[in-house]
């Protein structure tokens, strides 16, 4: 055994360790050792592992990486194990609550000594109005309460009693699993339960792949890169993404009376994912991996019979339990939300964003607290834009309904005020409570009469931050055919509530009757759809956000096109709607910022960049035919969201030639502003630069000697931290407010900027199909900057030696390029 048993070891003294050998010889041979020590033995047949001796040895090789990067980002947004410790009990206390005081109610109180339509026990006759009935008289005897025990509500308390001891192991179970990530996340990552607020996720990632390199936990893959993470994180709410995307599922009906609505319920998109991805009848063998048998053709009639019959049980299923889970959500939906209505009666009138919303306007690889950052951001002007709709009739009436009820309100309460036996008259308490919350609602439908009625400028500014609106919906949110289909995704909280309150009847209809005839085209999605990643597994083809595969010409900037071939693009069936391949790379490229692209996604950043120059160094020619300054003017009309600061920063570029910063301002710029805390749910890194068209745009009027935007380029010493200095990021000459005013999140502004301008892109594309025959013709190639460069370029009718600050830097344009720029100049 030893013979096979190999070594580089050499004796101290060389050969002859008897004869005293030659001592530059020893001293030679002792170099060439140390360089042998250094380099790895080729010819070595056995190879040595280091094993740390820490107890971080316990996540190597990690089976289920998938559901383990999923624990870790839900242990980091829920702030430890303590607070989802309390979570869990609280949800459990809530559905033993709902049970038992449902149960206390039906069967323990004697609602005739309640009402005093009938004398308590040991209580003398007659029973007048001064006699008082305690707590303990309205109580049944225990007699009384076995005789209301029907065995129908015997059963349901059986059923509910199994489900909450079930949810019991369930949270035991979990958090057993989510003691080990908090060891992983004090051990491994270095990160305490007391800082989890403090440190965003993106700082997380990337102490996460940091272990992954000393402790592999995927052995498949020595190094994890941001999008295997967010691959594993997101691998199924990818694939759902993508089904809305290309209309797979059926979540649109047509109503008589109602026209076009949507349904995507809490309770049918469980179902959904349970079938379809982790439940007993999914495509799936396991979290990572789809079924073989789905990736061949020739079983796909096969597999669609079988998959229609599944969905046809699990609907079955849900109409068998449809009258238990109906009485339950009536029940937790009012007493979740009757204190909240009596205590504020407009409340069901305010809007959310739904959760088809949540779906229609989620980029591919976002995680839920960066999709909650955006719409967060697009409420308010999503509110303003609804409410600038009002009914002429609606109005009217509520006005006159609302004087009403007014009027009984206040002669209730002053005859309160007056004699408070007023309120022992029979169900006087109930009347008041009534037309107050009548007059609660009638407010919701008359207008506000200060409201200006903008619907274009507030619809580009909630564009801005959602980032997706259908093309049909540009110059018409005036409409309110715009307005019905927006309310789709921004609908009133009582409209939640009655979808969540008959969810439990649509879901098993919508099983047995829409979803099961949808099999085949699952079965073909998923076998068309669906890529292998090395190190990943099996994964949603256009969770790759292959702009080359899966993107569109009409979103392709102009430099990018004339090096693509036309026909990669013809396929319809492969393309995104609504732009979603090409913004989900802009919103992950600028929210993963030390991610590397591969080069195909990499060109089509570096391209929209340029294009983003070449459009900034034309806007005092062609500002009314321009994209930047269109992209501009969007997100600066609706300055609700960016705050003046936001809108201040591009003000240089919008202003005429010969705007100078003020010095002051520039000198002031590097004093710190105000923190925030809790930034565990920031979109984004705090520390460098923005991937948007942002770090890229220079400054105009042929300035073009100016790099682009990096921190390196504008500081003349080290690297300063954004939220620190927020000069280090942008050049000082585009910060001309207060730094009370400062914007509160450059990567949200970047990732406004860059979604109008890609937006105007697509918009001059289509605008060009419309008056020519090509749909989408490239430039010429004069007219084109090198490929993928990031430098000066020059354009036609740009003179050669234009420089910064010598002469009159303003480019002529030709009447030749306007005519190219403006389809209404050109020739028909």
């Amino acid at each position: 055994m030893s013979q096979n048993f190999q070594t580089n070891y050499q004796p101290l003294g060389g050969n002859d360790t008897r004869g005293g050998g030659d001592p530059d010889s020893h001293s030679v041979n002792m170099d060439r050792e140390r360089e042998d020590d250094l380099s790895p033995d080729t010819h070595s047949s056995m190879v040595f592992h280091v094993v740390p001796k820490s107890c971080k040895s316990r996540w190597n090789h990690i089976e289920d990486l998938d559901t383990f990067f999923q624990r870790v980002y839900h242990y980091h947004q829920n702030y430890g194990l303590l607070c989802m410790v309390l979570q869990y009990i609280s949800e459990l206390g809530q559905f033993a609550f709902v049970i038992v005081f449902s149960t206390v109610l039906f069967t323990c109180i004697d609602y005739d000594i309640l009402f005093r339509d009938k004398a308590p026990q040991n209580t003398p006759l007659p029973l007048n109005f001064t006699s008082k009935i305690h707590i303990s008289d309205v109580f049944r005897s225990h007699d009384d309460i076995l005789k209301h025990f029907t065995p129908l509500l015997v059963f349901i308390i059986i059923i509910a009693s199994i489900i909450w001891m079930v949810r019991i192991v369930y949270v035991i179970f979990t958090l057993c699993h989510f003691w080990e990530v908090k060891l992983f996340f004090n051990n491994a990552l270095g990160i305490h339960d007391s800082d989890l607020g403090n440190i965003t996720w993106e700082e997380v990632q990337q102490r996460l792949m940091e272990v992954q390199v000393e402790q592999r936990m995927c052995i498949h893959k020595e190094v994890l890169t941001e999008l295997d993470i967010y691959h594993r994180i997101l691998r199924f709410n990818n694939y759902f993404i993508a089904m809305v995307n290309k209309n797979i599922m059926p979540l649109k009906y047509e109503v008589p009376f109602l026209g076009e609505i949507v349904v995507l319920t809490k309770g049918l998109r469980f179902n959904i994912d349970m079938l379809l991805f982790w439940g007993p009848f999914s495509p799936f063998k396991n979290n990572w991996h789809l079924n073989d048998e789905y990736k061949r053709a020739e079983n796909r009639q096969k597999l669609a019979e079988e998959l229609s019959k599944k969905i046809f049980i699990v609907g079955i299923i849900n109409l068998i339990f449809c009258p238990l889970v109906f009485l339950f959500q009536v029940l937790y939906t009012f007493f979740y939300y009757a204190e909240s209505i009596k205590r504020e009666p407009g409340s069901l009138g305010s809007r959310r964003w739904s959760d088809y919303g949540r779906v229609y306007l989620r980029h591919f690889n976002e995680l839920e607290h960066e999709l909650s950052a955006r719409l967060c951001r697009g409420y308010k002007a999503a509110t303003q834009y609804m409410n600038i709709f009002s009914s002429p009739v609606m109005a009217i009436v509520a006005r006159h309904f609302s004087f009403v009820f007014g009027a009984v309100v206040a002669v209730v309460a002053g005859l309160t005020l007056w004699d408070e036996d007023v309120i022992l008259v029979e169900h006087m308490i109930t009347v008041g409570s009534l037309f107050a919350l009548g007059v609660g609602i009638c407010a919701v439908f008359i207008p506000d009469e200060n409201l200006v009625f903008c619907p274009e400028l507030l619809m580009r500014r909630v564009l801005s931050e959602v980032h997706y609106i259908p093309d049909h919906w540009r110059e018409k949110a005036h409409t309110s055919k715009v307005r019905l289909e927006f309310s789709q995704l921004f609908q009133y909280r009582l409209t939640y509530v009655l979808e969540d309150l008959v969810s439990p009847i649509l879901t098993p209809l919508i099983f047995i009757f829409k979803l099961r005839y949808r099999a085949l085209e699952i079965v073909d999605f998923f076998r068309n759809f669906t890529v292998e990643v090395v190190g990943v597994g099996d994964v949603c083809s256009f969770a790759q956000m292959d702009v080359r595969q899966h993107g569109s010409p009409t979103w392709q900037p102009e430099i990018l096109l004339e090096d693509i071939d036309q026909g990669e693009f013809n396929k319809q069936d492969t393309k995104t709607d609504g732009g979603k391949t090409e913004l989900s790379l802009l919103h992950f490229t600028m929210t993963n910022p030390k991610w590397k692209p591969p080069q195909e996604s990499s060109a089509f950043i570096t391209a929209l960049k340029t294009q983003a120059q070449r459009d900034v160094n034309t806007l005092p020619t062609l500002q009314e035919e321009n994209v930047v300054y269109s992209s501009l003017n969007s997100i600066s009309c609706g300055a609700g969201g960016l705050g003046v600061g936001g809108v201040s920063m591009f003000s240089p570029w919008m202003r005429g030639p010969g705007y100078q910063p003020n010095i002051l301002f520039q000198q002031s710029c590097w004093s710190p502003r105000s923190f925030r805390g809790n930034i565990s749910h920031v979109e984004g890194s705090i520390h460098g630069p923005t991937g948007g068209i942002l770090s890229s745009i220079q400054h105009p009027m042929g300035q073009s000697s100016i790099d682009p935007i990096e921190t390196s380029n504008i500081t003349s010493g080290p690297v300063i931290d954004p939220v620190l200095a927020p000069s280090s990021t942008v050049p000082s000459a585009i910060w001309n407010a207060n730094l009370t005013t400062m914007p509160p999140d450059l990567t949200a502004i970047d990732m406004s900027l860059s979604t109008m301008y890609l937006h105007e892109i697509h918009h001059r594309h289509r605008h060009r199909a419309t008056y020519t025959d090509n749909p989408v013709q490239p430039p010429r190639p004069s007219t084109l900057p090198p490929s993928g460069a990031f430098q000066n370029v020059s354009f036609v009718g740009q003179p050669s030696d234009m420089q910064p600050g010598g002469g009159d830097n303003t480019p002529t344009v030709s009447f030749q390029r306007a005519q190219e720029k403006t389809p209404l100049l050109a020739e028909p």
